[in-house]
């Protein structure tokens, strides 16, 4: 084959090849793909939730961070004020420690609907770079990473200016571009398999 087509016909062969998904977590690039199980033992697949803005909230129902936010309903209150047929939560547990009966008992005892993903070998936590409780992510309906980082920018719990999560879910759903695509997660860290 002449050298010239040679390289029309492998150009075209890879601009048509599917985007796969990264195999760690970078804002602009296709999300880390997962199956995990929740408390319940439903199994939950990032792909199953194309066309969806995905939020991922590490979480440690025993770091004191996780405790003041839910205390505070930091949590709860972001995503109430999403549309549900449009945004999906889904808080991954990547302590080592947990399992789905511990992670059952905390979802009872806070009261919340959205369910607790766990990870206890921290494949998950590892891929997507989490590395504090909390540690949130925002993916959009096509699989890319838009958000990394805290849910807020109060790291000493004195009262937050910036939810970084609702701006960047409000952003992706109105088509924007998120204004702050990344920020330095606060908490305890992540207390992954040794």
């Amino acid at each position: 084959m002449n050298p010239f087509f040679k390289a029309v016909a492998l150009t075209v062969a890879f601009v048509g090849a599917p985007v796969l998904a990264a195999d760690t977590a970078e804002v602009g690039k296709p999300a880390p793909a997962f199956t995990l199980k929740d408390e319940a033992g439903k199994t939950h697949n990032l792909a199953d939730y194309k066309g969806k803005v995905v939020v991922l909230e590490w979480t440690n129902s025993e770091c004191p961070f996780v405790k003041r936010h839910y205390e505070a309903k930091t949590m709860q209150t972001t995503q109430k004020g999403f549309d549900a047929k449009k945004v999906v939560w889904l808080t991954v547990d990547s302590t080592a420690s947990h399992n789905a009966k511990f992670a059952a008992d905390w979802k009872k005892k806070e009261g919340f609907t959205q369910p607790v993903l766990v990870d206890t070998d921290g494949k998950v936590g590892k891929s997507y770079a989490a590395k504090t409780t909390p540690h949130m992510y925002v993916i959009d309906g096509e699989g890319v990473v838009r958000y990394a980082g805290a849910i807020d920018d109060d790291a000493r719990g004195k009262g937050a200016t910036t939810n970084y999560v609702k701006t960047a879910v409000d952003a992706v759903l109105g088509g924007q571009q998120v204004p702050t695509a990344t920020s330095e997660p606060y908490g305890c860290s992540v207390k992954y398999k040794s």
